[in-house]
């Protein structure tokens, strides 16, 4: 009996040795193999963060992080999963979809992504703005006009969007029988129909570079969202991670005057297994440039250190950027509270 204890007491010593060892042998060889950042093709929003986070991530340090595209985020999420990919950036909606799963989280009926329990965030970056978008000369002012209206919708190409609606009509009470839906692949071909007279109503991302053209085509502009504090929680409970956000008149094309928008987050994440002294140096070297981010992209102008925490976003923090927020006095009790709900869904 003391024999087996004491030989059960000698092997846990020695597996804990060797954990000891081996964990930063495992830093180091994921520093010297070198990082991979996943993110969206070329010409995306996504690809120009991810881009600029490796060039921060990479200077000074003992690694070099690479950007690495995919098709998509449903691509590359089972790969940041299970380790094969280092890091990613991806928005807050698909992270909570695919965190939670399939079984465990419905939008609208919806969801397309793989069950990815083991990724982390480690860290808030800027958001993405969507609002609807109607001709200049509409006689459409509110969410709450666009009832019997023509709206471009299904989106197959962009499921995306077809979450964006979805929130919207919801978060003003609405269901999709109170519009007429305009079939349409793609956001580019929903404000091409706007364009040509085809639908009433479209969506699209703030500022995109097709909205530009549409307004220096035929004169468009955005819509207000229904941004009372029902519509706000009606949207923030149709889709975890939604939330609104104002913008003043001029701010950006298409906003002629103080505009409701929807917005989520971009985030940084990576996976649990990620060695910690890796996911510190990574957000160390971004924390000490943010105001170097900016020149690279406009969307960087959003992507500051206040941002970095909050409460409410949609999967747990890793834990070496959860005690990197606490030296720093950025982790609160409500943005605690917030996370270990999270992590209970996926210990």
């Amino acid at each position: 009996m003391r024999f087996n204890q004491r030989l059960r007491w000698q092997t846990f010593s020695s597996l804990s040795a060797l954990w000891l060892l081996l964990a930063p042998m495992n830093a180091a060889h994921t520093q010297s193999r070198g990082l991979t950042i996943a993110a969206n093709p070329p010409g995306t929003v996504f690809y120009a963060l991810a881009s600029g986070l490796a060039k921060f991530a990479s200077e000074g340090a003992p690694y070099q992080m690479v950007v690495q595209p995919y098709s998509g985020t449903s691509t590359f999420l089972p790969l940041l999963n299970t380790g094969e990919v280092d890091f990613g950036v991806n928005n807050a909606v698909d992270m909570a979809l695919s965190y939670q799963g399939p079984e465990r989280l419905k939008i609208g009926g919806r969801n397309p992504f793989q069950h990815t329990p083991n990724v982390r965030l480690i860290m808030r970056g800027s958001l993405l703005m969507t609002a609807l978008v109607v001709r200049k000369d509409s006689p459409i002012k509110t969410i709450h006009d666009i009832r019997g209206k023509r709206l471009t919708g299904e989106y197959p190409a962009q499921l995306a969007n077809w979450y964006n609606l979805f929130g919207f009509l919801t978060g003003a009470g609405m269901k999709w029988e109170d519009v007429k839906i305009v079939p349409v692949p793609a956001v580019n071909e929903g404000i091409d129909a706007l364009v040509q007279g085809r639908a009433d109503v479209s969506l699209s991302a703030i500022d995109s570079a097709k909205v530009k053209e549409a307004d220096a085509a035929v004169g468009v502009r955005h819509i207000s969202l229904d941004c009372s504090a029902a519509g706000e929680k009606r949207l923030r409970d149709a889709v975890p991670g939604y939330y609104p956000h104002w913008l003043k008149r001029g701010q950006a094309t298409a906003i002629v005057e103080d505009t409701c928008v929807n917005a989520y987050d971009i985030y940084l994440t990576s996976h649990k297994k990620m060695a910690d002294p890796v996911v510190e140096g990574v957000l160390k070297s971004i924390w000490d440039n943010t105001d170097k981010l900016p020149p690279l992209h406009p969307n960087f102008k959003d992507w500051t250190r206040q941002r970095a925490v909050g409460a409410d976003v949609t999967i747990p923090f890793h834990p070496a950027a959860i005690q990197f927020f606490k030296t720093r006095k950025l982790w609160t009790a409500n943005v605690d509270e917030n996370h270990r709900k999270l992590l209970a869904l996926n210990p």
